[in-house]
Parts: C-alpha cells; structure tokens; sequence
C-alpha cells in the first residue's frame, strides 16, 4: 500500500469538531476529581497496551458533544519515513447509559490508508476490510455489541497541471461498538485499543506480528480523561 496522505483532519461519527477539545482542555484538567472512576480507570488502562512498534499513538483532544466524558487517540503506521496508515480512536462514556449503545461506554474509530490499484479494483474490498475489524476484536477474545459503521472506497484521477500524477485510491474505515464492561463497570480498554492497532497493522499491509515484536506503549501524560 502507499502512504495514506498527511494526518487526521476530517472526522468520523461526529469527529469533525475534535479540535473544539483544545480551548477545553485546561478548564477539564481542573475537574478531573469530578471524572467518574469507571471513565478514569478505562483511560488509565489504555497506557499499559502493548503495542507494535511501528504504530506510533498519541492523545489528541476529544470531540465534543458525543458524550458526557471522552479520549482520543490517533495513531499513525509508519515504516521508516513513510506513513502507511492513520486513524483515530475515540472512548466515549456516559454514566446514565445509552440506549443506542446498549452500555455505558462506545468506542467510535476513524481508519484510513491508500491503496495499491489492484487492491482498490476488488469488489469484495468493503466487505474484507469490515472483517478486519471484527476479525481483529475476535482474535483478542473480546466481546461486544452494537457494532456499525461503513467502508468507503475512493479514487482520485488527476487532469491539467496535474496530469502528471499517478491515479490514487483510498479506503476509509468509520465505526462503533460497544466494549463489554468487566469487573466495576469496566470495559479492557487496552485490549481494545491492541486490537484496534492490529487493524491499522493490517490496513497498512504489515506482516502479522511476531512473538517478540511489541513494545509498550507510553501515552502523552498533558490532559486527563475529560469531561464535557
């Protein structure tokens, strides 16, 4: 696959505002005794995820108005200098619960990469790369519900001062699901964020990971989990 081009800047599932998250930040930062401890120990297990080392996560502001409390990630599949794949990762929570969820907590994702012209012309692609996604919580033991989403297909054909560009295709990834919550009201946070790099790893078109190739991820520690 080529390189999926520059980071995030559209969004997925109500995404598009995340950057309404910076203005906010501070003011959250004071109330974070006010965060309630389910939403505060889901946050916190996201940073013990073992992860590959060639996808690169960092915390980014959350959207807003999704939730009552939210995190973002992005994360980026890099090989060398060349980025293969990026997405975002969202953890939604209201306490009160969601009938639409089924649940307290949703995680909402963002996932694209371009692809190789073959690739791109396979009719089956949505419906493969749909199974990525669940294929990738399955293979983690993971329990959810309520998924949904789309897979978009899209191809960009360059003309006039442009010409000269080779055709370009993209797929993009947009979904939810509802993490099933464990002791506490506690959904396994980082293995759902694993297993959301292990779609990014496949979106990408890495190889699958060998026994000894992960390393721990260490997460920005600039903003707590926030309320909204």
């Amino acid at each position: 696959m080529a390189a999926a081009q520059g980071r995030l800047s559209d969004g997925a599932g109500g995404m598009d505002d995340a950057k309404e998250g910076e203005g906010r930040a501070s003011r959250a930062d004071q109330v974070t005794d006010q965060v309630p401890s389910p939403f505060r120990t889901a946050v916190e297990a996201l940073r013990t995820a073992r992860l590959r080392p060639q996808v690169e996560v960092e915390q980014v502001p959350p959207p807003q108005r999704l939730a009552p409390y939210a995190h973002a990630l992005e994360a980026t599949v890099v090989d060398g200098e060349q980025d293969l794949a990026d997405g975002r990762l969202v953890l939604l929570h209201d306490p009160a619960g969601h009938d639409a969820w089924r649940g307290t907590f949703r995680l909402v994702t963002l996932v694209r990469a371009e692809l190789e012209p073959e690739m791109a012309a396979d009719p089956l692609l949505p419906e493969v790369c749909w199974s990525w996604l669940t294929g990738a919580l399955q293979a983690r033991g993971l329990t959810y519900g309520e998924p949904s989403g789309t897979v978009t297909r899209a191809s960009s054909h360059y003309f006039g001062g442009l010409a000269a560009r080779p055709s370009a295709s993209q797929i993009e990834i947009r979904a939810s699901w509802t993490p099933r919550e464990g002791l506490g009201g506690v959904p396994d946070t980082a293995a759902h964020l694993a297993s959301w790099c292990d779609l990014l790893a496949q979106v990408a078109g890495l190889p699958p990971a060998g026994p000894g190739d992960a390393s721990v991820v260490t997460l920005p520690q600039r903003r707590g989990p926030q309320p909204h």
